[in-house]
C-alpha cells in the first residue's frame, strides 16, 4: 500500500514540483493551500478513513501559518505524525519555533529531489 501524505503550500508551482517529485517515487499525496485549507483535507480523509504516514508543510501561509498549524495538529489525535517542513525560511529563531511546535524536519527551498525523498524516508521511518 501506497503511502500517503498531505503537502500543504501556498504556491501552485511549488505544490506541483513536490507533488510530481513525490508521486514519481511512489507516494499517494493530497495538497492543501494552507493550514486552514489542511484542516479540512484532514477531516475529509477522516471521514474516508484514508491515513496520512506524513505531513510537509510551509511555514508562510494565508489563513493558517505553518507554526499554528504544527501546533494545532500536535494537540489532537494526529500529534504523533511526523510533520516536515519545506520553506525559504532559515533564521534559527523560526527553526526554534518549529522545534518547539513538533517539527520532525526542516528542509529549505529550493529543495533537491534526492534531499526532500531522503527527508520523507528518514522521518516517515523513524516513526
Amino acid at each position: 500500500m501506497e503511502k500517503h501524505i498531505l503537502l500543504i503550500d501556498d504556491s501552485p508551482t511549488m505544490r506541483l514540483s513536490v507533488s510530481f517529485c513525490l508521486r514519481n517515487a511512489g507516494y499517494k499525496v493530497t495538497e492543501a493551500t494552507d493550514g486552514k485549507d489542511a484542516f479540512q483535507k484532514l477531516q475529509l480523509l477522516k471521514d474516508k478513513d484514508d491515513s496520512l504516514a506524513l505531513i510537509i508543510t510551509d511555514i508562510n501561509m494565508p489563513e493558517m501559518d505553518g507554526i499554528t498549524f504544527i501546533s494545532k495538529i500536535k494537540e489532537s489525535e494526529l500529534k504523533f505524525l511526523p510533520i516536515l517542513v519545506l520553506t525559504t525560511e532559515d533564521e534559527e529563531s523560526m527553526i526554534g519555533k518549529g522545534r518547539a511546535a513538533g517539527v520532525s524536519g526542516w528542509l529549505l527551498k529550493p529543495f533537491q529531489p534526492e534531499q526532500l525523498l531522503w527527508a520523507v524516508k528518514k522521518v516517515m521511518w523513524s516513526k
